[in-house]
């Protein structure tokens, strides 16, 4: 068989050269009963119609001829068009051949004249095809190709050429569609012919199904498996319409494109409906944001093109776009300023309402939008700083009805006891924010509107609501927010005055100062400034403390010599300096293999934020991630270069990936993140909250994120000690080594990095455990010594599993039950735990810094729905990250401890998100995430052992509602596999179970009461 198969070569032919015999005959011969010879393929020169340069590419012509027809095609109009890209079916047959027959043939030669002259012959393809035609006949072939491969798969006959032209259809379309014009020429082309609009207006619902929808990402994603899977296939590399995210940007330099065209009012209806359409791809943010950098945030920009835009799209729409907008203005320029102290940040303020505004002249109700963000349940930017609400205030007011609106809107919700209750203290703390700033301007604009509003029954309600409230923060903000609208309107001893210490301190003054707050639209000039400088306060430097001359003693004959009183002589402390010849560097026989220019270890922040950027070094990116907890923690308190870098620090932590697989890689990324939480808990816990919600990050990215939080929560209050903050101390802050050896004889040394421990992978995992088995074994004992009642309450064998299994490393002692000296028990902890004191700045830390942001944006992406937050809701409500959500929040509120003063709002928030309808939903048929809320009741019930009282005072009906749902899910597990995980959930149930029978056994009165109305 080898002879017969011969290579196969081609042969150019020049254009002045005569034709061979065999290329004068079709290679298809009719079957018909008097076959005649097909004509002769004629010269470009003589080709005058579209049918016979369909003739000649049905012939299979040379590539000679091919440039000539295609030639033909680009250069012959009708009415100063181009015939083939006007719709009509002789074009669309021959863009079918094109497509069909000749790319799949001449794809490999017309590659080669990608660096020719606009006249080679891909170019030429690539004009005859830049349609909308062109693109659906391309579409039409990957779908009957896909079709073919999949019919293939069932049959166990595959043909190669599938995959092969599947590929070279990716690459075709890439090609074609590829520029930020494109889609306005299709839509000039489609408008341009003379003929009613009602033959026009399907074109144009072509362009925009075919583009704003997901039919090219789909078709382009699942043909570029095919060709990744087969083997045989040439590799096709950058398929970019596969991917949605650049697919979208794409699309949105666009759809720019089009807003900044000149055009009528009724053809840029086409820029919005793709805008609509596109808000589905799943990238809202990422098409957004290029919008705005494009429209807005550039210089000569007019945003009202923008404001065009989003008028033409239906109102539920219009809300989400503008509620992206004003985060996406908060994130990036307003929440560095902080709480908006200094008057050096009102231009960039100024700035963000002017660009507000113009975006809202062509918006119809669009400060009604912004109204609903002001007054709204889960608006007003939860979890962002002030400055975006001054902004938007700032538009607001110049609409008179509008600011009265909101203020009486403001008002009725602030005073609603149901929503003092049950939202956010986050989230009331906005909106107080927002009632305060809008007295403000109504006081100024409309005084005795707001005069009448203070004697309103309304007024009243609010004010004793708030006092009445039982949580301490709802009353700081209700006397806070009188005492500053009393200040307002009454005068002299008419003022409200509560006399209180809160209200007087600095968070006190600062809410009170919100309503002399005066801002207005400005220049846009602030934002384009890319490196806008932040205004900070003045800090002041440490003075160092003056260092007197050591005074010189007076030579003498004697000399004083210091005896040792340690063991030993004094030479033994004395390290000798290593020998010159005993350079590392130089073991190696072969010098070509030594390294002269290793890297040396960071020692500024500066540095090591170069290290963790250069992605491509090995040595940097070992050498930062091992510098990194030390020399973050070193720095913490002194000078400002942790302060100033640490968000910087954080990301390129958090989306850093294991590129060259080291060891360590995720503890040592762990620890660093650690350390900037533990360097600056207040700023930093809240900024690693928000990255958790709002980051585009992975699931193991976000689930590290939650870790950190876990950890350094428990570091912080004192429960947890790391071996990198003893590594980090200056040898200022340690006893000299001699006198250090009477404290830690015994010890080794904690400077040595050999002696740092490893962090295990699954540490929020062993401390829950650990948790756990200390909040069981008091029951367990009490049932071993009863020896009577239900099998499920004799907790020993259960406690023993459970420590060996997470707590290995603890020491287990043998006890005898008093009662029943056969019966014996084990126990890891003593029946009631020592309680260690916390100070109250750290408890509040947790509490404000960790606790609330995490919660009050959980329930935030919870009510949202799911066309503002569809994607980061589903990774949310992932099993595994769900789980160590809860454990999380379990973890910080146990780690904030008895002593905390906000504990009534930490407890009823977190008592709440546990019995919402989501959560409960999602631990159904998932023992991961019922085992996380059952350990979260485990912390709530701890940490609340001393006021059990309060709580069903408080949360009665919660309280009877827990104790519902803790049985359902007792009695729906079976158990009975020894150590396995049902059997270890059902008796974590069952213990959860206990002690919320004894609670309210004990407090039934107060619970009827409370049920009843009474309470």
């Amino acid at each position: 068989m080898d002879e017969l198969l011969r290579p196969a070569g081609i042969t150019r032919m020049a254009k002045n050269e005569a034709e061979p015999d065999f290329l004068r005959l079709s290679s298809v011969q009719s079957h018909s009963k008097n076959p005649e010879p097909t004509p002769k393929p004629q010269h470009h020169t003589h080709l005058t119609t579209l049918a016979d340069a369909l003739g000649i590419l049905k012939h299979e012509p040379d590539y000679n001829f091919l440039i000539s027809v295609l030639t033909f095609l680009s250069r012959h109009e009708t009415n100063g068009l181009p015939t083939i890209k006007l719709p009509s079916p002789l074009s669309a047959q021959l863009i079918q051949v094109l497509v069909a027959e000749i790319v799949p043939n001449y794809w490999a030669l017309l590659i080669e004249d990608v660096h020719q002259n606009k006249n080679s012959g891909l170019k030429l393809l690539l004009y005859c095809l830049s349609g909308i035609t062109g693109v659906n006949a391309i579409l039409v072939r990957l779908r009957a190709l896909i079709h073919e491969t999949k019919a293939e798969a069932s049959t166990n006959v595959k043909r190669p050429d599938i995959p092969l032209n599947i590929g070279i259809l990716l690459d075709l379309l890439c090609r074609i569609i590829e520029g930020d014009g494109w889609l306005l020429e299709a839509y000039r082309l489609a408008t341009s012919s003379q003929e009613a609009a009602a033959r026009v207006r399907p074109r144009i619902q072509e362009i925009v199904a075919t583009f704003g929808a997901s039919r090219i990402i789909s078709l382009a994603a699942e043909a570029e498996d095919i060709v990744k899977g087969d083997a045989s296939s040439k590799r096709v590399d950058n398929i970019w319409p596969a991917d949605s995210s650049r697919y979208t940007r794409w699309l949105g330099r666009n759809i720019v494109t089009l807003a900044l065209s000149d055009l009528t009012p009724s053809e840029t209806k086409l820029a919005p409906d793709l805008f609509a359409k596109a808000l589905r791809l799943g990238h809202s943010d990422v098409l957004i944001k290029q919008l705005i950098s494009e429209l807005v945030l550039k210089p000569q920009a007019e945003p009202k093109r923008f404001g065009l835009l989003v008028g033409g799209l239906p109102q539920t729409e219009q809300r989400k776009v503008l509620y992206s907008v004003l985060k996406m203005f908060s994130t990036g320029h307003l929440d560095r300023l902080g709480r908006c102290e200094s008057e050096a940040t009102q231009p960039l303020i100024s700035a963000v309402a002017g660009a507000l505004n113009g975006i809202l002249g062509s918006v119809e109700n669009g400060t009604r939008h912004l109204v609903e963000w002001l007054t709204g349940s889960s608006g007003a930017g939860l979890g962002e700083g002030v400055g975006i609400r001054r902004a938007v205030m700032a538009v607001v007011s110049q609409e008179r009805d509008e600011l009265v609106t909101t203020l009486e809107k403001s008002l009725g919700q602030f005073g609603d006891q149901l929503y003092i209750k049950h939202s956010p203290m986050l989230q009331q703390e906005a909106h107080a924010q927002v009632l305060l700033l809008t007295a403000g301007y109504v006081h100024r604009k409309a005084p005795i509107k707001l005069a009448l509003l203070l004697r309103s029954s309304t007024w009243l309600s609010a004010v004793s609501n708030r006092l009445s409230a039982p949580h301490e923060r709802a009353r700081f903000l209700g006397m806070v927010v009188g005492e500053a609208l009393s200040a307002l309107v009454d005068k002299g001893e008419k003022q409200l005055n509560f006399k209180m210490e809160e209200t007087g301190n600095e968070e006190g003054s600062w809410y009170k100062g919100l309503t002399g707050v005066t801002d207005e639209t400005g220049s846009l000039d602030p934002l384009l400034n890319a490196q806008t400088e932040i205004p900070q306060k003045q800090r002041k430097a440490p003075q160092k403390p003056t260092v007197k001359p050591a005074t010189r003693q007076p030579q003498t004959g004697f000399v004083i010599e210091e005896l040792s009183d340690g063991e030993g002589p004094e030479e033994e402390d004395i390290v000798p300096y290593a020998k010159p010849d005993s350079d590392a560097e130089d073991s190696d026989d072969d010098a070509t293999l030594v390294r002269r220019d290793k890297p040396k270890a960071p020692v500024y922040i500066r540095d090591l934020i170069k290290y963790l950027r250069d992605t491509e070094s090995y040595d940097h990116q070992k050498l930062a991630l091992a510098t990194a907890p030390t020399l973050i923690r070193r720095k913490a308190d002194y000078g400002t270069e942790v302060s100033e870098h640490a968000e910087e620090l954080a990301s390129l932590l958090v989306g850093l990936s294991d590129k060259f697989e080291m060891d360590n890689f995720d503890e040592l990324r762990v620890q660093g993140m650690i350390a900037i939480i533990v360097a600056k808990p207040e700023k930093m816990g809240q900024w690693f909250a928000k990255t958790f919600f709002d980051g585009d990050y992975s699931v193991s990215q976000r689930a590290s994120v939650l870790i950190i939080l876990g950890l350094s929560a428990r570091e912080l209050a004192g429960y947890e000690t790391s071996d990198y903050a003893a590594a980090a101390a200056f040898p200022s802050k340690t006893l000299p080594e001699r006198v250090g050896q009477l404290y830690l004889r015994n010890k080794p040394s904690e400077t040595q990095p050999s002696a740092l421990k490893s962090l295990p992978p699954n540490a929020l995992d062993n401390i829950a455990t650990t948790l756990t088995s200390t909040f069981l074994a008091p029951m367990a004992a009490t049932a071993a010594d009863a020896a009577t009642g239900p099998d499920v309450l004799k907790l020993s064998t259960f406690t023993s599993r459970l420590n060996n299994n997470g707590s290995q490393n603890q020491k287990e002692d043998e006890h005898l039950s008093p009662t029943n000296p056969r019966i014996k028990y084990k126990s890891t902890h003593p029946a009631k735990p020592r309680v260690r004191a916390i100070p109250n700045t750290t408890a509040h830390l947790l509490g404000t810094s960790f606790f609330a942001p995490l919660a009050a944006r959980f329930q935030a992406a919870v009510h949202a729905s799911s066309t503002t937050r569809g994607g980061s809701r589903a990774i949310l409500f992932h099993p595994y990250l769900l789980a160590l959500y809860l454990k999380t929040l379990a973890l910080i509120l146990h780690a904030a401890g008895p002593s905390t003063l906000a504990l009534p709002q930490l407890t009823s928030e977190l008592w709440r998100l546990l019995l919402s309808t989501s959560v409960r939903a999602q631990a159904v048929g998932d023992l991961a995430v019922t085992q996380a809320v059952l350990f979260a009741f485990v912390a709530l019930l701890d940490v609340n052992a001393d006021r059990m009282r309060d709580v069903c005072v408080e949360l009665g009906k919660e309280v009877v509602e827990a104790q519902e749902w803790v049985a359902g899910v007792f009695g729906g597990l079976r158990g009975g596999d020894e150590g396995g995980e049902e059997e270890k959930v059902k008796v974590l149930a069952a213990g959860v179970l206990v002690r919320l029978r004894e609670g309210v056994e004990k407090y039934r009165t107060v619970l009827v009461g409370d049920l009843i109305g009474f309470g």
